[in-house]
C-alpha cells in the first residue's frame, strides 16, 4: 500500500512519522509543502473529512505571528485561505491512505489505520 504523506521535511513530527513508516516498511510518497505548496481544493476536502479546526495549527510560530485581524473570526474558508497561503499552519503530518485521513502523528492511531 502506498500512501501520500504531506508535511515539511525539517519538522520533528514529520521526521518521527517518516522514521515510523520506514520501520514498518510502508511505502509513501512525500509532498513537501515548502517546495510544492498546499492545494486549497485538497485543504477543503480534508476540512470536510476532519474539520478545519483539526487541520489548522494554532500553536505554531507562523499562526502566532499573524496580526490580530488575521486571527479574528476564523471560519472554514478563512482557515483554508490561511493554510494555503502559509502551509506551515497545517498540522503535520497529514496522511492520505486507502482508509481515510490521518492528521498529526500518534503511533497507536497510525498502527491501527495503516497496518
Amino acid at each position: 500500500m502506498t500512501i501520500q504523506l504531506y508535511g515539511i521535511p525539517n519538522c520533528d513530527t514529520v521526521k518521527k512519522a517518516r522514521k515510523w513508516l520506514d520501520a514498518q516498511s510502508i511505502d509513501y510518497a512525500f509532498h513537501d509543502y515548502k517546495k510544492e505548496g498546499a492545494d486549497p481544493a485538497r485543504l477543503a476536502s480534508w476540512s470536510d473529512a476532519v474539520g478545519w479546526e483539526v487541520l489548522l495549527n494554532k500553536r505554531g510560530t507562523t499562526f502566532r505571528k499573524l496580526d490580530d485581524e488575521a486571527k479574528a473570526d476564523i471560519d472554514r474558508e478563512k482557515a483554508i485561505a490561511l493554510m494555503a497561503e502559509h502551509p506551515s499552519m497545517i498540522k503535520r503530518p497529514v496522511v492520505e491512505h486507502a482508509g481515510g485521513l490521518l492528521v498529526g502523528f500518534k503511533e497507536e492511531d497510525w498502527a491501527a489505520a495503516l497496518q
